[in-house]
């Protein structure tokens, strides 16, 4: 098959986003990715060849993206500390609106890894990287200890924290995810400032 020169993968995965957006996660085809892109479906399966493989690029996307954000932000000083541990709780709370998709689709693609190597495969792959960005972080803004607790294992569970509270999210109607996640938000920052190394 030769390959398509008029759209790129990034391209796709945006109509990815947009179909979901627009009809939700139950009704993402490689054909209505297509129509949206305005191209052939033999191009949407040049680049995926399963609408499992989209939903995980897309996933992947939207994490990469966040982390990224986070990325440019993490600094020593006390404010940005706090500023990065309000972005990254915002961007996490956005995320587990009712309005967003991403929990949907990463919680649709774990329950097809429990019968896919391929996917399990794949998200154990996403979820590595984001531990191993945020234990990075954690070690730029707080250092490679906090309280006796490695930052490799701050990362997993505030990344397993956040997953936690997507799941009551979608699974409890009346769940404040507001109110959870602003005491969250107060606990990491008290941790990371008195973990600070005093001037």
């Amino acid at each position: 098959m030769a390959e398509p020169n008029v759209i790129t993968k990034q391209d796709l995965i945006e109509s990815a986003k947009t179909c979901i957006v627009k009809n939700g996660v139950n009704k993402l085809t490689l054909k209505a990715v297509a129509e949206g892109a305005g191209v052939t479906q033999g191009t949407v399966y040049y680049h995926f060849k399963t609408k499992d493989q989209l939903m995980v690029e897309v996933v992947s996307d939207m994490c990469q993206t966040s982390w990224d954000r986070l990325e440019r932000m993490k600094k020593n000083s006390d404010q940005q500390v706090k500023e990065w541990i309000q972005t990254g709780l915002q961007s996490a709370s956005k995320r587990n609106s009712s309005d967003s998709f991403y929990h949907s689709l990463f919680y649709s693609l774990i329950t097809a890894s429990l019968h896919n190597n391929k996917i399990r495969e794949q998200i154990s792959g996403l979820l590595t990287y984001e531990n191993q960005v945020l234990e990075k972080q954690i070690e730029a803004v707080a250092g490679k200890e906090l309280y006796g607790v490695s930052a490799e294992v701050w990362s997993v569970l505030m990344n397993a924290l956040i997953d936690g509270l997507a799941i009551q999210s979608m699974m409890i109607e009346d769940f404040d995810a507001n109110k959870a996640f602003k005491g969250l938000e107060t606990l990491l920052i008290k941790q990371m400032e008195d973990n600070q190394p005093s001037t």
